[in-house]
């Protein structure tokens, strides 16, 4: 059966992520024309009752042109300066080309905590969902004047489907300079053949994606990827296509080439949205073919099932669980310390008081607290189980 894909002007709220090197010339700075002719696509989707956010890299590009910082890359003090500049600029363009078509932009700049711990991510939430609600449309960034390599997302791809998920979105727009999924970098291999439909996400899939473009841009295809997992789970389907052409949205909504990937037919709960879009995860634990089909039928992890345990975590920190092939089949929050996690890994839940010296949690990870993030095996066939239902 052929997937259908929906028309764009057919989504209830839509979250759109702008590549810098669309937005921004390195010598000349902003492309106003372009921009004028994206906020008409918004302009026309608005019209239609449908949430437009946006989520817009370009921050410390246009800073750097307007300081005339040197090519290449910038010390973190220089993409910080660069960031405080341009995050000004940026927000005056969006505000001034909506305004056109009498929209009003609000402004978010989020961290990286701002998403991973929950009373942030709800807070963060009902701010945007409060802009939409008043008929704005949120313009997002990272905050690049604060964040370090530590505390950053690194990318607005990835940014783009926590915002998706946070908000309940259920389409995805990554513009970018690609038109979509190849099966290998097409500048690279002339034999590489375009993906329109991606119904999901498999270690073959994720094995297509390239790497990073050009110094105005952080992401490439393989952020792409890693952002069309966390939606796709959530139940938001994803577009990759490209934004070098005048009003990109209505070049796709008239056929032109792009990539969809469609949406989980069975999306996890906002809670456990915003435990598999956690993007660094505390610790793994690698478990056996016994306790993937165990996760698989909706059950709990149980100490016994846990093969090794890497990282340092407290209880109730994230942890990535990882399967007999090597690969992450799903995320949890974690019911004990990791000094405890590798006292107990391997031995039976009646074995822990002993061990332990008190009656923990019969489970490594409950399955109220867990969420399948690949694919895992399940009586000898690999299936797709995007949530541990209980």
């Amino acid at each position: 059966m052929t997937l259908q894909r929906k028309p764009i002007a057919k989504h209830r709220r839509i979250v759109i992520k702008i590549g810098s090197a669309l937005l921004v010339d390195r010598k000349s700075g902003l492309k106003k024309e372009w921009l004028d002719s994206v906020c008409a696509d918004i302009a026309a989707l608005r019209a239609k009752n449908i949430d437009v956010l946006v989520v817009s890299s370009g921050a410390i590009a246009l800073g750097r042109t307007v300081l005339e910082l040197p090519g290449g890359a910038l010390k973190l003090e220089e993409s910080q300066a660069a960031a405080a500049v341009g995050q000004i600029a940026l927000a005056r363009a969006w505000s001034e080309s909506l305004s056109r078509d009498d929209i009003i932009a609000g402004q978010i700049l989020l961290t990286l905590g701002d998403t991973e711990e929950r009373r942030r991510y709800l807070n963060a939430r009902a701010t945007i969902n409060q802009l939409l609600k008043l008929g704005s449309v949120p313009i997002i960034n990272e905050n690049d004047t604060v964040a370090t390599s530590e505390i950053r997302y690194g990318d607005n791809d990835r940014l783009a489907a926590r915002v998706a998920t946070m908000t309940g979105a259920d389409l995805l727009i990554l513009l970018s300079d690609i038109d979509g999924l190849y099966t290998a970098p097409p500048h690279l291999d002339p034999n590489a053949q375009f993906l329109p439909v991606i119904p999901a996400i498999t270690a073959e899939i994720e094995a297509m994606a390239g790497g990073a473009a050009s110094e105005l841009s952080r992401g490439g295809m393989r952020t792409k990827i890693d952002a069309g997992k966390i939606a796709t789970a959530a139940g938001c389907g994803m577009i990759i296509a490209s934004g070098k052409t005048a009003h990109p949205l209505k070049a796709i909504e008239s056929g032109a080439r792009s990539s969809f990937f469609a949406p989980s037919g069975t999306p996890v709960t906002a809670r456990k949205t915003w435990i598999a879009g956690q993007l660094q995860p505390a610790g793994e634990l690698t478990v056996d073919a016994g306790a993937e089909k165990a996760l698989a039928s909706g059950k709990s992890l149980l100490p016994a099932g846990v093969r090794s345990i890497s990282g340092q975590f407290s209880r109730g920190d994230t942890v990535a669980v990882i399967g007999v092939s090597g690969r992450e089949i799903a995320r949890g929050l974690v019911s004990y310390d990791a000094d405890e996690a590798r006292q107990i890994a391997g031995r039976k839940s009646g074995e822990i008081e002993q061990i332990l010296g008190y009656a923990g949690r019969a489970a490594m990870v409950h399955r109220d607290d867990l969420v399948i993030t690949g694919m895992i095996a399940n009586e000898n066939e690999a299936v797709r189980e995007d949530a541990a239902n209980a």
